[in-house]
């Protein structure tokens, strides 16, 4: 199969501590073929210098030296890896509180989330708060591993447990896609392969559901939004005239001639082009970056949006975001920062907090104004001049924003557009 043909699928681990998500992620590494000999020989001698009975394989993604030593995972580790019917990038997040702003990060361009729960333990607090992040950041599919199921005796009463407190609790979250399988990460019970321990589960494997699960409409389709990143001017002789808008289509589908709006001007024009590399395409959609060109001449620059003209994003300088805070100074109302949104850049200030979010209860506490790193919280925003916006339900792409402190170019947090 031709590999540039082939989907790409963005997958991220979540769950508490020490519930196995990087043995997973080792585990699915190395019973799909897609680690090479010597960083297997590698992870082989860590283990047996820390006196390890078993190969332990978490360590094929916890790359710092500090997760190592700790066991715990810190950074968000990123891994590649294809099969012949998809390419992979995996997300390994940390489990502990204290690096919810590393999940965040992880997660926020994720198809499907993984999240563990220990058979033994079943469903803890951390593990509710990362669903909720999940839905939160609006992962279209959630699935449920319930891991060391080896540690209980591989019981289908302790499976169906689980699975039915985990779905009574769904109800809360914009959760619409939600699957379980009950795994051994340690053993390789329906990673890669079927279990043989457990005949009563009739569902899939870990490795069968992302190569097979339906990803072609986890984008928005619908809602035409075309962010100019850079006008191209070549100036030279064989393209004297040309002037091409180059960007990522954020949503829709733009097609030759079709009648488009231009933001902020509102002028109307059509498509004269649609160019890449390889050529001229009839038509260009998410997450595809062409460079476009019109059939009159007007002003773009970067940060522009060229839209439907009956299907048009909200236009405000007034924006309500859900913040996750990842900078170690705190946030408070009337701070100014630098806010980013698709290609265009701002001043914006924090006109108010409206409520801090504890995420184990999802209780609003208004009162509490402080923000905290890993902190999540409604803000009201003013910006200097009008974004283009849709709300991150409705569209990832246009519905986020990063916030960046002005004095020292640190990224200070992400949002999501209500």
């Amino acid at each position: 199969m031709d590999y540039k043909q082939s989907e790409l699928l963005r997958f991220t681990t979540a769950g508490s501590v020490d519930d196995g998500k990087s043995t997973l992620i080792g585990r699915l590494l190395y019973d799909s073929k897609a680690i090479f000999e010597d960083q297997l020989e590698a992870v082989r001698v860590t283990s047996e210098r820390r006196g390890e009975t078993e190969v332990n394989l978490a360590l094929l993604t916890d790359g710092l030296k500090a997760e190592r030593e700790q066991g715990i995972t810190i950074d968000v580790a990123y891994r590649y890896f294809a099969t012949p019917r998809r390419k992979f990038i995996i997300a390994d997040t940390p489990g502990h509180i204290q690096y919810t702003r590393n999940m965040v990060t992880g997660a926020s361009t994720a198809n499907v989330a993984l999240v563990l729960v220990d058979a033994r333990k079943g469903i803890v607090e951390q593990t509710r708060r990362h669903a909720f992040i999940a839905s939160l950041l609006q992962i279209p599919h959630l699935v449920v591993c319930i891991n060391k199921m080896d540690l209980v005796d591989y019981q289908e009463s302790v499976y169906e447990e689980i699975k039915q407190e985990f779905e009574k609790f769904t109800y809360k979250l914009d959760v619409k896609d939600v699957h379980f399988i009950p795994i051994s990460a340690l053993r390789g019970d329906n990673i890669v392969d079927k279990s043989t321990q457990m005949p009563w589960y009739g569902g899939s494997t870990l490795l069968y559901y992302l190569e097979n699960v339906h990803i072609g409409s986890d984008q928005n389709f619908i809602d035409a939004r075309f962010p100019v990143q850079y006008v191209i001017r070549p100036n030279t002789d064989e393209f004297h005239d040309f002037r091409g808008y180059a960007g990522r289509v954020a949503g829709g589908v733009l097609k030759k001639g079709d009648t488009v709006t231009l933001l902020p001007s509102g002028f109307t024009t059509r498509i004269a082009g649609i160019h890449t590399f390889d050529g001229e395409l009839a038509e260009a959609y998410p997450p595809l970056s062409v460079t476009l060109t019109l059939e009159d001449e007007f002003d773009l620059s970067r940060g522009d949006m060229i839209v439907r003209e009956h299907n048009q994003p909200t236009v405000s300088q007034d924006i309500e975001v859900m913040v996750c805070w990842f900078s170690e100074r705190p946030l408070q109302a009337q701070q100014k920062y630098t806010l980013f949104h698709t290609s265009s850049e701002a001043r914006c200030v924090i006109k108010e907090v409206r409520y801090k979010l504890d995420i184990n209860t999802l209780h609003r506490n208004q009162e509490d104004t402080v923000i905290q790193m890993n902190d999540i919280a409604r803000l009201l925003i003013r910006t200097t001049k009008p974004l283009f916006f849709d709300s991150y339900r409705r569209n990832r792409n246009t519905g986020s924003i990063i916030l960046v402190d002005e004095a020292t170019n640190v990224t200070v947090g992400a949002g999501m557009i209500i």
